[in-house]
């Protein structure tokens, strides 16, 4: 390979905030569309749980969790300094995103998908996840954004499961008392960096031309 390979779905938010990770550090790779109901059989012999996304370095190695996708690039090249740059940053950062990552994503998939877990409805774990999301407004009243004045890692981490919640009933997250937390959503929906990650491509299958993402 002379190129790293992300296998993604544009649709998932952790392969978004791989793709936005990658895409903000400028680092090229060859972008691989899934359809999860058809896996390639490449993506399983990189990572046999099946998730995405997975990047495949050039010398084989194998990162297939979306926050070590996101620290190996901005590691690599951090040119709008996403990371934290103090330890109680860093702290902050991994609190939001192990309550993202955790209990909210929990309510999150039982509110969006209750037939997958044999519920009547997801009322009461929408009603869960209200409470991550007030705490989220609470903070982006203070400030401008979760990291701070300017958009970083805790930003890019958590958006794309919080646009997830909001989707699954628009008209009613418009009707709630979270100005602040409103206008960062539709301040990240709207950004160059997410549309850009969100541009469709077929889905890869073996033997096509590589995608080259972020564009060059």
């Amino acid at each position: 390979m002379s190129l790293p390979v992300l296998y993604s779905f544009r649709r998932c938010p952790y392969a978004m905030r791989a793709r936005m990770a990658m895409a903000v550090s400028q680092q090229v790779c060859a972008l691989r569309e899934v359809v999860l109901a058809h896996k390639p059989e490449a993506l399983l012999q990189a990572s046999p749980k099946g998730t995405v996304p997975v990047l495949v370095l050039v010398d084989g190695t194998v990162i297939d969790q979306s926050l070590d996708i996101m620290l190996w690039a901005l590691q690599r090249h951090d040119p709008e300094h996403w990371l934290p740059t103090t330890e109680a940053a860093w702290e902050r950062t991994r609190s939001w995103i192990a309550e993202n990552d955790g209990p909210f994503k929990q309510a999150l998939d039982r509110y969006k998908y209750p037939h997958r877990y044999a519920l009547p409805d997801g009322m009461a774990h929408r009603a869960a996840g209200v409470v991550f999301l007030q705490a989220l407004d609470a903070v982006l009243r203070a400030q401008a954004c979760l990291a701070g004045p300017q958009f970083g890692l805790a930003d890019a981490a958590l958006a794309p499961f919080v646009r997830q919640f909001a989707h699954t009933d628009v008209v009613w997250f418009s009707q709630q008392d979270w100005p602040a937390l409103q206008a960062w959503l539709t301040q990240f929906e709207q950004s160059t960096r997410y549309l850009h990650v969100m541009n469709k491509i077929p889905a890869w299958e073996s033997g096509q031309a590589a995608v080259t993402f972020p564009s060059i």
